[in-house]
């Protein structure tokens, strides 16, 4: 199974998050875009309004199945190995997942503020395929 990351390539934290995932993965479960690339959101029919929200998780196999913000946060995490345990334990305590949230939404909205923004756009080495889009035509 392949997912896509749709990331802000300009943000420190984004980037620094996206080359931890990168080191851990290596391209074998996750390919990468900055929301930045306007070719890549069209091909998902993803707006930069869209990309507003937060990082964008998208299974390849079925495109349909987006998860965004710290729901993708969570999703990446219950893939990676032994991650489900983490997550299910985050999910199940009382209060935890809406604190969560709301921390997501304020490093979000606050990320350049906080963590500083990028002179270049991050373009990953592990980059969304056309064939994990299925609609590349080169």
């Amino acid at each position: 199974m392949t997912y896509n990351v749709i990331y802000d390539g300009n943000c420190n934290l984004c980037v620094t998050l996206v080359q931890l995932l990168e080191s851990l993965d290596s391209g074998k479960m996750f390919e990468y875009a900055p929301m930045q690339n306007e070719e890549t959101l069209s091909r998902f029919g993803i707006t930069p309004k869209d990309c507003e929200m937060g990082m964008i998780l998208i299974d390849a196999d079925a495109p349909q199945r987006r998860w965004q913000g710290s729901d993708a946060a969570e999703e990446i995490g219950r893939l990676l190995p032994i991650g489900i345990i983490f997550v299910e334990a985050y999910r199940a305590l009382p209060g935890v997942k809406w604190a969560g949230d709301r921390i997501y939404e304020q490093i979000r909205d606050n990320r350049y503020t906080l963590f500083g923004k990028r002179t270049a756009t991050y373009q990953s080495g592990y980059p969304i395929s056309c064939s994990s889009q299925g609609t590349c035509s080169d």
